[in-house]
């Protein structure tokens, strides 16, 4: 796309002065959601979107400069701003951001929400798993096995963490994966006091059992008790050691 092509369109119509910057952001936004400008777009200059718009250069670099923050625009030097192509993990920060800094009690809120999002990725991994993706998955299977016999919690979280990244990998849906990453970091405290406690209370049987049927159901494609055995396999009883 051109940049002729670009200043035609919808998104470019002068706005208002109320918070300028955040309107610039929205207007942005709202192009790359309607495809007005889609990944690898080059934006017109700073110049050319201040007088379409109808606001200073100022707003339109801190706008800008935002949204490179966020991964969303590629700046390069001297080719100009870019639309970003694919995925980056900055994306995740301020949805990361925003619940961490919630003033509410979001624990009971995040344990639905891994349920809900790894119950997703576990049966997509059923339908869709390919024989390297099994064979990559009882790769991280074994890993886990072996970090749960040396004892080292953190290494069995580790570990823990590339399994669950094996099974979304399996999935083949990138949304669903992203999504996922973004609440085991966010529940990377308790997963790490449950690894911990249920090592110091000699459950590592346990802690392969559960691995071990979760890597059967995306084996065989076909169980039907999916859901019972995820929530299970979270072990939150032992997030709290109990002596």
């Amino acid at each position: 796309m051109q940049i002729g092509d670009v200043v035609e369109k919808n998104f470019l119509r002068p706005i208002d002065n109320t918070s300028v910057v955040q309107q610039v952001i929205d207007r942005l936004t709202y192009a790359m959601i309607y495809k007005e400008l889609r990944p690898g777009d080059k934006l017109p200059t700073e110049m050319e979107l201040a007088a379409s718009f109808g606001v200073g250069r100022n707003s339109i670099r801190e706008a800008i400069k935002i949204l490179v923050s966020f991964g969303v625009l590629d700046i390069r030097r001297p080719e100009g701003t870019f639309v970003a192509n694919g995925f980056s993990d900055k994306m995740i920060n301020p949805l990361l951001y925003g619940i961490i800094l919630d003033q509410s009690d979001s624990i009971d809120s995040l344990k639905e929400l891994r349920e809900w999002v790894d119950l997703g990725i576990l049966e997509l991994a059923m339908e869709k798993a390919a024989p390297e993706d099994i064979f990559q998955l009882e790769e991280q299977l074994q890993r886990l096995f072996r970090s749960i016999d040396d004892g080292d919690a953190e290494k069995v979280f580790r570990a823990d963490d590339g399994f669950h990244e094996a099974i979304s990998t399996a999935a083949h849906n990138s949304l669903l994966a992203q999504i996922a990453k973004l609440v085991r970091t966010l529940t990377s405290e308790m997963r790490m006091n449950t690894t911990r406690n249920m090592l110091t209370l000699g459950k590592g049987d346990e802690l392969k059992k559960a691995h071990e049927n979760l890597f059967n159901i995306v084996e065989r494609k076909n169980d039907n008790s999916a859901r019972k055995l995820l929530v299970e396999g979270y072990f939150y009883k032992y997030n709290i050691l109990r002596k």
